[in-house]
This record gives C-alpha cells, sequence and structure tokens, in this order.
C-alpha cells in the first residue's frame, strides 16, 4: 500500500469514528445520558497502521448511575 492509500484510510476511519462518536453522543443524550470526555483517542491515530478507538472518558457518580439505570431498562423518575 503506497503512503498516499495509508492516508486516505487513516482519512476513511477518522471519518468513521468521528460518525460513531456522533452517534453515541446522540443515542447517550437520547436516554439522558452526558459522557462529557466522549471522543477519539487521537493516541490511537499514532504510527504507520492507526487504529481508530473511542474513549468513552470518566464521568460523576450520577451518570454512572444514569448510564447503569438504563443498561438495566429501568428509568428515573418513573413509577415501576
Amino acid at each position: 500500500m503506497t503512503t498516499t492509500e495509508r492516508r486516505k484510510a487513516a482519512a476513511g476511519r477518522v471519518r468513521e469514528a468521528e460518525e460513531l462518536v456522533a452517534r453515541l453522543r446522540g443515542g447517550f443524550a437520547g436516554v439522558g445520558v452526558v459522557l462529557p470526555s466522549l471522543r477519539i483517542d487521537p493516541v490511537s491515530f499514532a504510527g504507520d497502521e492507526p487504529v481508530a478507538l473511542v474513549d468513552l472518558g470518566r464521568c460523576n457518580l450520577d451518570t454512572a448511575l444514569r448510564l447503569t439505570q438504563v443498561l438495566e431498562g429501568t428509568r428515573i423518575g418513573h413509577d415501576g
């Protein structure tokens, strides 16, 4: 693979990662969860064969609780 082909492939992975981060952010927002550190890990693009890693980041305890409730299928503030 030529340098130009590698750069194009890396650019495609960056675009895909950006789109996925946007989808994750929107999906989380739709269920009331905000992950303030959600981003593409910039270090994952270093090197000759970059890989796109999504960094879900850190969150406070309230956000962690909300996320676990969403994953468990419960809702805050609703009966049953």
